[in-house]
């Protein structure tokens, strides 16, 4: 059908969903009204990232007028920020997967209230390069953890819950395609790692610790490099898991600044 969905049974015997994060609720605001006919949600980091991605959008779109500025639509709360052009969702979502899961859930939620369908999510970001040119645009055609493999463990109650983590392969060629006619940056397909922690989950050296050698440092990321993997953030896991659990046609995109 193409909607969005959501896989919680007891959202149907609630007399109201609060999507307290994101200070939006079912009997607040007329969610179909607001959203329906979003087609298109990037997600990303930071909130004035995500502002000037809306107001790029609104300029490609030709949807600005003069001096016209984007709206926060999640300006009642200080954990995220939305912007809205046209048939496009921007939203924030912070630094690691507690922050990007909270996001997702009441995002998610979000659609499937405001009845959206064929909705395709992207998350853009920043992220460490492995062995690739500085500059370069890694789209992800899967997320893999700290030991290379495509899963997303998490602990629910007391049992460890694994969900898989591939993301829409005929997305990435698409994307692919289109950074043909882009000639300022190089842009390929690999696996991205997703990581708990950015200094020794990254195998950094010079955060408050650091408990192995620099020479095993250099081993760890040969073995990443030789399993695919050709980017480091710490997000991926958890959106291609969620997404890819309520139906949602997703893919990461990220630029590769070390």
């Amino acid at each position: 059908s193409g909607l969005v969905l959501v896989k919680n049974p007891h959202l149907d015997l609630m007399e109201e969903d609060v999507l307290y994060h994101l200070d939006l609720g079912t009997k607040t605001h007329d969610l179909p009204a607001m959203f329906g006919d979003i087609k298109f949600v990037c997600v990303g980091g930071s909130p004035n990232r995500m502002r000037a991605f809306a107001q790029l959008m609104q300029r490609q779109l030709g949807l600005a007028a003069a001096g016209e500025d984007v709206a926060d639509m999640c300006a009642g709360s200080d954990r995220y920020a939305m912007y809205r052009a046209g048939p496009v969702l921007s939203i924030s979502h912070g630094m690691g997967i507690p922050s990007i899961s909270i996001m997702l859930h009441e995002l998610i939620k979000l659609l499937h209230h405001a009845k959206c369908r064929d909705v395709t999510i992207i998350r853009i970001g920043t992220s460490g390069g492995l062995g690739i040119e500085a500059g370069s645009v890694v789209i992800t055609d899967t997320a893999v953890d700290s030991s290379f493999q495509p899963r997303f463990e998490q602990v629910v109650l007391d049992d460890v819950v694994v969900r898989s983590t591939e993301l829409d392969k005929d997305l990435a060629e698409e994307l692919l395609a289109c950074s043909r006619d882009i000639s300022d940056f190089p842009t390929l397909i690999g696996h991205t790692m997703c990581t708990y922690d950015f200094y020794e989950g990254q195998g950094r050296l010079d955060g408050a610790l650091c408990s192995f050698s620099s020479e095993k440092k250099l081993e760890y990321l040969r073995r990443a490099y030789d399993a695919g993997v050709r980017n480091i953030e710490m997000e991926s896991t958890a959106f291609a898991a969620l997404c890819g659990l309520c139906g949602l046609k997703g893919k990461s995109y990220c630029f590769h600044l070390l």
